[in-house]
């Protein structure tokens, strides 16, 4: 099982400490470092800046937005992105959800498998640098009737083939991200469930595909905090998945409260929902329950954190992310380094 880190989202007061953070996990031998988007800083950018000042390590998308950019822009900023880091760049996709895509980019939420089909096909096919033509329910390429062309991308890909990773909660985008991509980028991922809410479906995706779990990369971020008093660690993560399980969508339409509820959480999940949407947002992490936070992330000293690596390599997991959590640099530092100590002890490295 490989290692990977999770910058998260840049402008939030600890860029330069984002840099240290990535350039350590270089230094370890981390195998990639992933960034993210919604509405604040952009992804491109910070994996451009993050590529220049690194050596080794991969640099991923987790996620570029699909309702933020054409798909042959995206085709454009990942042959980019490759070349410029010489063979590093992984692609990372996602629908993002119905607040984001309406709310910030004007695209309307719907669809969203048949979506991530076409954008996947059309970015693979601008990648192999022949002349664009496609046809399909949400891109014509190009337009019928107007004075557009055919064109073929002008940059050479470092590559042949650019991973391509989706971000998917619900079965049925997992069983398409199986059949259509190189990996899958999970949350909330617990290794006594993963099996059962995301793996199997992938693996059906696979099948349905002609292929199997080989090569398949399964890959969840879990944020991870060293110290002994492991309730304490986990009551910091309170917040952040309330924001989750109750505030990322809709009350009709949240994805992340629908896994809650496949793990075995579902009046706590509803609660959760209720208190966050009525604005009890300390209620609603209140109302999170520890074994929830727990099983979600890798909490304790550097031997338990050892043993639940094992768990994740034995349902599957191929590469974990770590969120290295800390107040100062030196903490996330520490934790950093206790996630590599950790995959030693396990046996796994």
């Amino acid at each position: 099982m490989r290692l990977g880190i999770n910058l998260g989202y840049w402008g939030a007061g600890m860029d330069g400490d984002n840099l240290a953070v990535a350039q350590e996990a270089d230094r370890l031998g981390y195998d990639v470092c992933w960034a993210a988007e919604a509405y604040g800083s952009d992804a491109p950018t910070v994996l451009a800046w993050v590529a220049a000042h690194t050596e080794s390590i991969d640099i991923g998308s987790a996620i570029f937005q699909i309702p933020a950019r054409q798909p042959t822009m995206t085709a454009m900023t990942a042959a980019t992105l490759d070349t410029l880091s010489g063979g590093r760049f992984r692609l990372g996709l996602g629908v993002s959800g119905p607040q984001v895509s309406e709310g910030w980019y004007g695209v309307k939420f719907d669809k969203p498998l048949a979506r991530t089909r076409e954008y996947v096909e059309i970015v693979r096919k601008a990648l192999t640098r022949e002349r664009l033509s496609y046809e399909g329910e949400h891109w014509t390429l190009p337009l019928p009737g107007g004075p557009g062309k055919p064109i073929k991308l002008t940059v050479h890909p470092q590559r042949e083939q650019i991973p391509v990773y989706i971000a998917a909660i619900g079965p049925k985008n997992l069983e398409q991200t199986g059949e259509i991509a190189e990996g899958a980028l999970l949350l909330f991922a617990a290794a006594e469930h993963i099996e059962d809410t995301a793996i199997r479906h992938i693996r059906a995706g696979r099948e349905k595909a002609g292929k199997t779990m080989d090569g398949f990369d399964v890959c969840p971020t879990l944020p991870l905090a060293l110290g002994d008093d492991v309730r304490g660690l986990a009551d910091m993560f309170r917040p952040y998945t309330a924001l989750y399980v109750g505030g990322m969508g809709s009350r009709k339409q949240n994805f992340y409260n629908q896994l809650a509820q496949r793990m075995g959480y579902e009046k706590e999940a509803a609660e959760i929902q209720e208190k966050y949407l009525s604005g009890d947002k300390n209620g609603a992490a209140a109302a999170v329950p520890h074994e929830l936070v727990d099983s979600t992330a890798l909490l304790g000293p550097v031997e338990r954190i050892a043993e639940r690596m094992q768990a994740y390599a034995a349902a599957g997991v191929t590469t974990l992310t770590l969120a290295p959590a800390g107040f100062t640099l030196d903490e996330r530092l520490a934790a950093l380094r206790a996630g590599t100590d950790a995959l030693e002890r396990s046996g796994l490295a």
